[in-house]
């Protein structure tokens, strides 16, 4: 049974698996033997796949800031008004969010105990300051408060989003449903820090 199933199994499964448990049991918790119960395969299949957990965490918390980055790099996040990239930025974020739940979670719980966990938050932090950067190019350009520090702002709005992945659950919810959440968030966020018309 073992051959049959690592004769099936791809790195992109193995992944998968591997996501599972870190975020049931902690990365620090999880050891290659609890990957090799979970995935049904032995840990030597595990390691014609990867060097080790470490390699597996590097790759699902880099799903994550990929999915992320990339929103920063799409035409409408570089063009117009700032506000307007702002909010659409934080709609896609919570879109990326809703679609990579499982890899955003667990790049959300590292704490820099490792190389590759230190790597993650030092990635975290430039996105931040990108989305704070365009907070501060909103207020000077007047359509956000100028009152509120862009980089509190940028903690208190990623805060919400980050938020969503305790209690979230996408599978429950319908493609409308999953859309109305991206929108509420920017509404929410974005009704209170635009200036009086």
């Amino acid at each position: 049974m073992t051959t049959a199933r690592r004769d099936t199994y791809t790195p992109e499964t193995l992944l998968s698996v591997a996501v599972r448990v870190f975020n049931e049991r902690g990365y620090d918790g999880t050891s290659m033997e609890h990957l090799s119960k979970a995935a049904g395969i032995s840990k030597s299949s595990i390691y014609h796949h990867v060097a080790g957990k470490e390699e597996l965490l590097r790759r699902a918390v880099s799903r994550a800031l990929d999915g992320l980055f990339a929103v920063l790099d799409e035409p409408d996040a570089g063009r117009g008004r700032a506000v307007d990239r702002i909010e659409y930025v934080t709609r896609r974020t919570v879109e990326v969010l809703i679609a990579e739940l499982p890899y955003v979670t667990l790049l959300l719980r590292v704490r820099g105990n490792t190389s590759t966990e230190r790597w993650a938050m030092e990635r975290r932090r430039e996105f931040d300051h990108r989305v704070a950067e365009l907070l501060k190019a909103a207020a000077a350009e007047g359509d956000l408060r100028a009152d509120v520090d862009s980089r509190l702002a940028t903690r208190l709005l990623f805060g919400m989003i980050n938020s969503l992945v305790e209690w979230y659950r996408p599978q429950q919810a319908t493609a409308e449903e999953r859309d109305e959440l991206a929108g509420t968030v920017v509404r929410l966020a974005f009704d209170g820090l635009r200036t009086a018309r």
